[in-house]
């Protein structure tokens, strides 16, 4: 492939890394990772609603990773209440899983923009080094893609696993019982999604501008080898 496509090839994946950088640094900060529902189980048993009646005792909550917020409705009007994970509700999460999804968040951040930065030197520089090189850029992006994917792994295993919205439902709660009515990803989860397809398609790009998977033999070098092998 000509010098000039490559380097086109190499400047879009450096944008496209960035870019997952900063979606991941927005991602981190806002309460858009899930959104739901909660039922006031306590006080629709008591009253036995139904139908339309227990809309009435069907609150909403929302969180990320630091903060959120909970609006618990038992039938007397919705109460919002502003709740932080650290250090309010630490002692009642899986804070081991927590803390490892924004240490893998920092990570993601930390490799995107190096990658970046690599896309960019090697599209413009001189590469002097391994790790300048293709076998670098494939490094950078597969570590930012699994990091991506393992952010996604725990995080739902905490959401799915732990029932992480009805421990923060229940929080501070005596006489109540609250239980999820419906639960859902929000925009902050899926950006991380795509920041992972994007590492993903960066490898498929590196390749796609000529440069061979790393660990991979090519037939020739075999073939060579056999030769040298005859010669002695």
């Amino acid at each position: 492939m000509p010098a000039q496509q490559k380097k086109i090839i190499f400047c879009i994946a450096g944008v496209l890394s960035f870019a997952c950088a900063l979606g991941t640094a927005a991602a981190i900060g806002t309460q858009l990772w899930v959104k739901g529902t909660i039922l006031c189980k306590t006080g629709a048993v008591l009253v036995n609603a139904t139908g339309q009646e227990l809309e009435k005792f069907i609150g909403k909550i929302q969180y990320g990773l630091f903060y959120g917020e909970r609006v618990r409705q038992c039938g007397l009007g919705g109460r919002p209440f502003q709740f932080s994970f650290f250090p309010d509700l630490l002692k009642i999460i899986p804070a081991s899983t927590h803390v490892s999804v924004i240490l893998f968040c920092t990570v993601l951040i930390i490799f995107a923009l190096v990658g970046a930065g690599f896309f960019m030197f090697n599209a413009f520089g001189s590469p002097y080094e391994t790790l300048h090189g293709p076998i670098g850029l494939y490094l950078w992006s597969f570590i930012a893609c699994s990091c991506g994917c393992l952010i996604m792994i725990l995080f739902s295993s905490e959401v799915k696993i732990h029932h992480l919205s009805e421990k923060i439902a229940n929080f501070r709660e005596g006489s109540f019982t609250f239980k999820t009515h419906s639960e859902q990803f929000a925009n902050s989860f899926w950006i991380i999604l795509v920041c992972s397809l994007v590492h993903f398609l960066n490898a498929l790009l590196i390749r796609f501008a000529g440069f061979e998977f790393p660990f991979s033999k090519s037939k020739d070098s075999g073939t060579t080898t056999g030769a040298v092998d005859l010669m002695y």
